[in-house]
């Protein structure tokens, strides 16, 4: 797996975009929950490819929320991105928005963890420290329980991904808790720099 473009590039074409704060605070938690699983599965030498996938998987999403991973080619395409990491940043809408499947394990993983974020992150600003950092995963599966919580990340998606990864609901759970504590206080320097 070879990006075709660097981390600077890839920043700049998600900020030509998304505006909003939100969606880029979104795509660095991505990035840095896909870098760490790609150490943490085996992968180093991918990071960078892994993280690319993360940072950009929503590239369309700001501007063209009903055409989520449709639009996202002819972004990309203007970005200079490969057709490779274009199918694995399109790959996370398949049965939602698209019939691109997941096939390698990394897109498995931001197939799975992608909606995960949103979860745990909208638990994290719940939490008297705003962190991940102390977050345990006893918590996070009230939260996970709580239909109402953080209604507009499906569970199903999330089970989906577990289920494809031929992981346990709780190991993948965990696990990301572990991958957005890797991440937090370089995505929040980052975003205090936007």
């Amino acid at each position: 797996m070879t990006s075709t473009i660097t981390r600077e590039e890839a920043i700049s074409l998600l900020k030509e975009y998304n505006k909003e704060p939100f969606h880029i605070l979104h795509g660095l938690t991505v990035e840095g929950v896909m870098r760490w699983y790609a150490n943490e599965l085996g992968y180093g030498e991918d990071e960078e490819y892994w993280g690319l996938v993360g940072l950009l998987h929503d590239i369309d999403f700001e501007l063209y929320p009903e055409e989520h991973c449709k639009k996202a080619p002819e972004l990309l395409r203007k970005g200079n991105v490969s057709e490779e990491m274009i199918y694995s940043v399109c790959s996370h809408g398949h049965g939602i928005c698209v019939d691109m499947e997941p096939k390698h394990e990394m897109e498995k993983v931001l197939f799975a963890a992608d909606e995960l974020t949103g979860l745990i992150g909208a638990a994290a600003r719940m939490r008297p420290s705003k962190s991940v950092m102390d977050m345990e995963l006893s918590s996070l599966k009230k939260k996970f329980k709580d239909k109402k919580f953080a209604a507009g990340c499906s569970r199903d998606v999330i089970r989906t991904g577990a289920e494809r990864l031929g992981w346990e609901l709780d190991t993948l759970l965990e696990k990301t808790i572990l991958a957005m504590r890797s991440c937090e206080e370089k995505v929040n320097q980052e975003m205090e720099m936007i």
